[in-house]
């Protein structure tokens, strides 16, 4: 359907990957893995039409429908939600209005036997074989489907797009997609700015829908869940598994072990050869068997092996002071901002050394109690903070808090105490900063970079009850499970906003989901909690027909 050949991209006199050759079918669903920098947003580029590689092309059959989501949106408009996600038809619309106009001129025609005549019924024929290929089309149905499955009410319709945040505007972007139907579907980073509920919803329809995907996420949930294929993109070439994401992480596993022998072997013989030339490089009866050497070491081709998984490295939180045993207390807690209320009645009580997660559709508060627990905002009703808690708190602001004239090194060093600071560096490369990047200042950092040092530096710090609204939004895999690794054995107690399921999983061990203006608890994990939930769902489907 799709084919890559040959694909390299050069800048700068850097290869940032070369001769990248793979062949995309129908029903795969592809997940492109690769560390941070590896190039995977760039190829998507390339296969999206939207880059031109160095060397090498894509080629696509026929009338195959290609369509991108990158990971950041640069327009804006002011149409309305459900305006904007119609420009998904407009293609369509044109055809429509093209085969009408062509219609209008034969019957009004009469040079039946002429060129141009004989031209208007081929086209009136290939729109009308188009059109039908394409199937009924219920405009209005399709869009109110995919907004509302995306997480849109029906009042946010007619709302023009501008009032809404990037988040939402992606969101809509994604409905465009997905309207179009397209053949295969490109996608960097979707879930980022999805709520569960939205997560799973985007989930089933790309299951269902049976058309090609190829997908960048760091939701390791999501990606096990969609892909049936793993391309993994390193060191300048692909690694191409008929596996989903887990089986492709034990696959790869075997392979870097035996890339690791043949290095160890590979080295030893170096070592072995350049040892024999230096001891008879002046003997005349080794004359041949020296340049014999010489020649074949010049002309091998050293193995390389994949970039150390750091996921392995052991990261601990100091030991957290001892709190009252009921460190976050609520009740009656109510927030109304002008005449919206967000919720009222909320009542939990939150005990020493506990890890619930904050879960539910963006809006419904979940940020709001946070501020409320830290005190930043006024409201209805009573929070205690228990006796001796000291909070750390984790929200998408906390990178403007960091020094811009420290170096990364020294904004973790500066903090870190014993052992931990023989452990800096590796720490530091746990979440994506190596080489150079630690000598960085703060103040030329993107924003991610930034998120992800503020992250570091509330893990080595001594508090004993951590909310951390989001915090894996800027983290690849391998710095999730360092992160998630470090919480599971924390000893104090953890508040998590997140809608990272896998994340969630063997973390939290109660849920508060927010919506419908309440918070419920949930006495369970996050699996029991969404499985009670789709079943939920379906038993209110069931009454209301």
């Amino acid at each position: 359907m799709v084919s890559i050949d040959g694909v390299g991209v050069e800048f700068g006199g850097t290869t940032l990957f070369n001769n990248i050759s793979f062949v995309v079918n129908p029903t795969d669903r592809i997940a492109l893995m690769g560390k941070n920098g590896a190039g995977k947003s760039t190829l998507l580029k390339i296969i999206a039409g939207e880059r031109k590689p160095t060397h090498g092309a894509v080629s696509k059959q026929g009338d195959t429908v290609i369509a991108y989501l990158p990971q950041h949106l640069l327009t804006e408009d002011n149409r309305t939600v459900f305006n904007e996600a119609s420009q998904a038809f407009a293609e369509v619309l044109s055809m429509q209005a093209k085969l009408d106009e062509l219609n209008e001129q034969l019957t009004v025609r009469t040079d039946y036997e002429s060129d141009d005549y004989l031209d208007i019924i081929e086209q009136v024929s290939h729109l009308s074989e188009k059109l039908y290929s394409m199937g009924e089309l219920n405009f209005d149905g399709d869009i109110e489907k995919i907004l509302l499955g995306l997480g849109f009410v029906r009042s946010d319709f007619d709302r023009p797009t501008g009032d809404f945040s990037g988040g939402w505007r992606m969101r809509i972007e994604l409905a465009k997609i997905l309207l179009r139907k397209p053949d295969l579907i490109l996608l960097d980073e979707p879930t980022n700015h999805l709520d569960i509920e939205s997560v799973q919803w985007l989930e089933d329809f790309l299951i269902s829908s049976g058309k090609a995907v190829i997908l960048i996420s760091h939701d390791r949930k999501f990606v096990d869940n969609i892909t049936n294929r793993t391309v993994e993109l390193t060191m300048g070439k692909i690694y191409d598994y008929k596996v989903n994401f887990t089986r492709y992480q034990e696959l790869r596993q075997e392979r870097r072990e035996q890339q690791q022998r043949a290095y160890d072997e590979q080295r030893k013989m170096i070592a072995e050869n350049k040892e024999f030339i230096e001891r008879f490089k002046g003997t005349y009866s080794k004359t041949h068997q020296v340049q014999s050497r010489v020649k074949m070491l010049e002309k091998l081709e050293i193995i390389e092996v994949d970039e150390v998984d750091t996921s392995r490295l052991k990261l601990r939180f100091p030991p957290a002071p001892r709190s009252g045993s009921y460190p976050v207390i609520a009740d009656e807690v109510a927030k109304s901002y002008d005449n919206h209320l967000v919720f009222s009645g909320a009542k939990f009580t939150i005990e020493r050394g506990e890890k619930v997660a904050f879960v539910g559709k963006n809006g419904e508060g979940k940020s709001t109690m946070i501020k409320a627990i830290m005190k930043e905002i006024e409201h209805n009703g009573e929070i205690n903070i228990g006796h001796n808690v000291h909070i750390g708190y984790f929200a998408q602001n906390a990178a403007s808090m960091l020094d811009e004239e420290l170096s990364v090194f020294e904004t973790i060093d500066n903090i870190a105490v014993g052992e931990i600071r023989t452990k800096v560096k590796d720490i530091l490369g746990g979440f994506m900063f190596g080489g150079e990047d630690i000598d960085k200042k703060v103040k030329v950092l993107s924003g991610g970079e930034r998120s992800r040092l503020a992250m570091v530096k509330l893990l080595l710090e001594p508090y004993n009850l951590l909310i951390l609204d989001e915090p894996t939004n800027h983290l690849d895999m391998k710095s999730k499970e360092v992160l998630k690794q470090a919480l599971e054995n924390y000893d104090g107690t953890l508040i998590l906003v997140s809608h990272d399921r896998y994340f969630l999983d063997g973390l939290v061990t109660k849920v508060y989901e927010f919506g419908n203006k309440q918070v419920k608890e949930h006495l369970e994990g996050i699996e029991e909690f969404l499985q009670k939930k789709k079943m939920a769902n379906l038993t209110e489907l069931e009454k209301k027909r």
